[in-house]
This record gives C-alpha cells, structure tokens and sequence, in this order.
C-alpha cells in the first residue's frame, strides 16, 4: 500500500506534464500574437502601433475662383486628385477641410499651402492589435478568454512539474515570489495615481 501513493504521484505529475505540454503547444499562436501586439500597444506614447499617418505640405496656386464648389474643384486639381472628396467643411474663411477615404487635406488659402495628411493601416500589426485589444468581440472574446485560462494553466501547472531544488519548493518558490512581487510593487506606486 505504501508504493500505491509515489505511483499514484507519478502519474498524476505524467499527466499534468502531458496537458501542459499541448496546451503550451496551443497557446503558442496567441501567445506571440498578444506578445507582439502588447509591446507595440505599450509604446502608444511614441507611436501609433496600428497606422502609419504621414503629413506633406504642397503649395496651392487656385487662381480667382469665387464659389465653394469651384474651390473644392481647384484645391483637388493643384494636388493632382481627379476624385471628388467624400466631405467638405469650410473652417473658416481662409481654411478648407476636404476629406477622402485614407486622406485629410486642409487648404490654408491665406498662405497658399495644403497639408496633405494619408493614414494608412500598418500591415500585420494592425490586424493583430485588433486582436489584442477584442475589437472584433463576439466569438473572439470567447476565444481570449480561454487563451486567458490556458495560461492560467499553463502558469499554475509549470510550479508542479519539477521536484526538489529546481522546483517549487526549491528555487522555484524565490522565482514565484519575485513574479507575484513585480505587480504588487507596481500597484503600491501606482496607488496615487499614474
């Protein structure tokens, strides 16, 4: 009876290394997926991680003209668009707003100039930033949050894979601790406010 419970011990310890291993496995794809979506979210600061916006600014030579629309016509012809804008918005009298999918432009007719803005996605990051950020919701979210328990597993069940000095109650336990204490600190110097 005595050898029943290490047996007993040594199969549950298989088991859980099994079922670790694939859903390690399948948390792969997410993992990189929020991985690389999480370092770019996290430098919004710095960038815009899901588009690129580019400003140009042009010279407009628009002639004599008199009416709104004869102006829309104009700015659109001195850059060279054939398309007429989806809107426009007269700001003031001397600033036209004219917006086209992916393009802004603001015609500042006292100094003659345009600013060209285009914003276009990035490729790839944007796609995956949606991801990260459930955008798309509905069976997304489902989705993320069983990557959310899967990694919960998966951090859960790593303690109990080693025994002894590499394991938990060796210098598993100082790694553990160290890992709980990083968003504890985080939170006592975020309690005045970020």
């Amino acid at each position: 009876m005595a050898g029943s419970a290490p047996r007993a011990n040594h199969r549950v310890r298989r088991w859980l290394r099994v079922i670790h291993r694939d859903a390690g496995y399948l948390a792969v794809g997410l993992t990189l997926v929020y991985a690389v979506s999480g370092v770019a979210v996290n430098h919004v600061a710095d960038w815009n991680p899901s588009r690129v916006i580019e400003r140009v600014e042009r010279p407009l030579d628009l002639g004599d003209v008199r009416t709104d629309d004869a102006l829309v016509d104009a700015v659109g012809a001195a850059l060279g668009i054939d398309t007429p804008p989806a809107r426009t918005f007269r700001a003031t009298a001397d600033r036209l707003l004219l917006f086209w999918d992916g393009m802004t432009v603001e015609a500042d007719l006292a100094r003659g100039m345009a600013t060209i803005e285009t914003v276009r996605d990035r490729p790839v990051l944007r796609q995956v930033n949606l991801l990260h950020l459930n955008e798309p919701k509905g069976w997304w979210t489902l989705v993320a949050d069983l990557y959310a328990v899967v990694l919960a597993f998966l951090a859960l069940s790593g303690m109990f894979l080693l025994r002894g000095r590499q394991g938990l109650a060796g210098r598993g336990k100082w790694l553990v601790g160290a890992g709980l204490a990083l968003p504890l600190i985080a939170l006592l110097l975020l309690r005045g406010g970020p």
